[in-house]
């Protein structure tokens, strides 16, 4: 039997990061998704805003027994820059952010130990700005934005942004990913 556990993660645009996470060995699945903010049940438009305080996560849930919590955020933290404040590229806003809400204690030390592990190896020549907070909501994102990249190959954004991403951490990763 599986052993099933949940990442909720917060890297940009939850397009690039749900497609490049459904591509991994171990993934069971990954759904595009809002956390952190103080508003229920938020929309697209409304998160976007920026003015519900919720950022554009995916939840990804993972067998363990295949794929550690680390291994999780070792790919996460390949899939964007962790050093950009409230934002990723183009994509400008808190609900653009970096972030790790972690779901338990042990999660917590896990994603403290690989930011200060990326900052001593200085793989980055700014400081790292992905927050560590408790997730405390999470809200599946409509219908539409699930899988996004794979229903919408002719949407200018995913030829520009997120197929180059994509293709770039499937060349990184091609050990991690799906037969």
């Amino acid at each position: 039997m599986a052993n099933i556990q949940q990442a909720t993660l917060a890297g940009g645009c939850f397009w690039c990061i749900e497609s490049a996470f459904n591509s991994v060995e171990g993934i069971e699945s990954a759904f595009s998704g809002y956390a952190g903010g103080s508003m229920a049940e938020p929309s697209y438009e409304q998160v976007c805003s920026g003015q519900t305080g919720h950022a554009e996560v995916v939840r990804v849930n993972f067998d363990a027994d295949v794929l550690s919590y680390r291994d999780v955020l070792e790919i996460f933290f390949a899939l964007h820059n962790p050093t950009q404040l409230n934002r990723q590229g183009n994509d400008v806003g808190s609900q653009y952010r970096s972030a790790i809400f972690y779901h338990d204690d042990t999660q917590k030390k896990v994603a403290e130990d690989i930011i200060a592990e990326i900052e001593a190896e200085q793989i980055w020549p700014d400081p790292v700005v992905t927050e560590v907070i408790e997730i405390n909501n999470y809200y599946q994102a409509e219908d539409y934005h699930q899988d996004y990249f794979s229903n919408n190959p002719q949407n200018q954004y995913c030829n520009m942004v997120v197929a180059p991403k994509l293709a770039k951490f499937k060349k990184n990763f091609a050990n991690r990913l799906k037969g």
